[in-house]
């Protein structure tokens, strides 16, 4: 009772906030009790954002499907190794019967004839056949039959300039991809163009059996325009450039060239002790004395 009484020994402005303190208490309460805060433009963005996600999802995965995809460059039927069979949706005994007859020393010479020796469906034939690429010797006529020597096709095959030989042609060849085509490429450009057919074994992790096979094909039938340099006048880090040179050769043969005051003729570079007679005739593509 005395309690009571305390409340109400506040003066008449304390009550009076009070009151209205508690007043505002309850009208909060009614507002959050009897009105709807959900916003439908709010539900509206976030649903669109949701659709916008999904169609980056789709747009991604459909990239990556494609992406998945074996993508088939020209190639020639002949030399269909195991994975790239099974790459293609050859099965197992159609490789082994296209091996079998390669073992021979036979050769394909058109899809019809692939088509009998593998014995593909239809449906496969018709998705790789259109990829296949057979050499000119054989497209053009000139070997005829299924059956050749390795000597009678090198006869057969009339060769290209290999100083003109694109990537594509390069890749023709069993055992070239596009890296070890751009390597000969790129090594063919760094000399100026090859001036010898054994430069081609000179090619880095170019293995023998790829360089013979190479020449099977190609070969130097015109000599490349090659820029030499005057060596009584070209500076150090120039004649180090020249590809058969290193960084000792080149000191000898400016100490050399210090000696004689200036080097009458390139045949003088062969007195230099150490100098290595077996690449003179390539080191003297790139140089003169004048």
């Amino acid at each position: 009772m005395n309690i009571i009484k305390s409340h109400f020994r506040y003066p008449k402005g304390q009550r009076n906030g009070i009151f209205f303190l508690l007043l505002f208490i309850v009208f909060l309460q009614g507002i959050f009790f009897f009105v709807d805060f959900s916003s439908e433009e709010i539900n509206i963005v976030s649903q669109n954002e949701i659709l916008a996600f999904q169609q980056e999802m789709d747009s991604l995965k459909k990239e990556q499907a494609e992406k998945s995809i074996l993508k088939i460059y020209p190639f020639n039927p002949n030399f269909i190794t195991d994975f790239k069979g099974h790459q293609l949706g050859m099965s197992t005994k159609e490789i082994d019967q296209l091996l079998a007859f390669r073992a021979q020393g036979k050769y394909i010479n058109s899809t019809k004839q692939f088509q009998e020796i593998t014995g593909i469906n239809d449906s496969l034939l018709a998705s790789i056949s259109p990829y296949f690429k057979f050499p000119d010797w054989i497209t053009s006529g000139k070997l005829i039959g299924t059956s050749t020597s390795k000597n009678s096709i090198e006869k057969s095959i009339s060769k290209k300039d290999i100083n003109s030989a694109s990537a594509e042609d390069l890749k023709m060849i069993n055992g070239i991809g596009e890296k070890l085509a751009k390597r000969i490429i790129d090594y063919r450009i760094k000399l100026q163009g090859f001036s010898f057919n054994d430069q081609i074994f000179e090619v880095w992790a170019l293995e023998k059996e790829i360089a013979n096979k190479v020449l099977q094909y190609f070969e130097v039938t015109k000599q490349p325009t090659i820029q030499k340099i005057n060596v009584n006048t070209a500076t150090f880090k120039e004649v180090l450039a020249i590809v058969y040179l290193d960084y000792e050769l080149t000191k000898k043969i400016f100490n050399y060239k210090n000696q004689v005051a200036e080097i009458q003729s390139i045949e003088e570079l062969k007195k230099i002790d150490g100098f290595p007679l077996e690449k003179f005739n390539r080191i003297a593509l790139y140089l003169e004395a004048k």
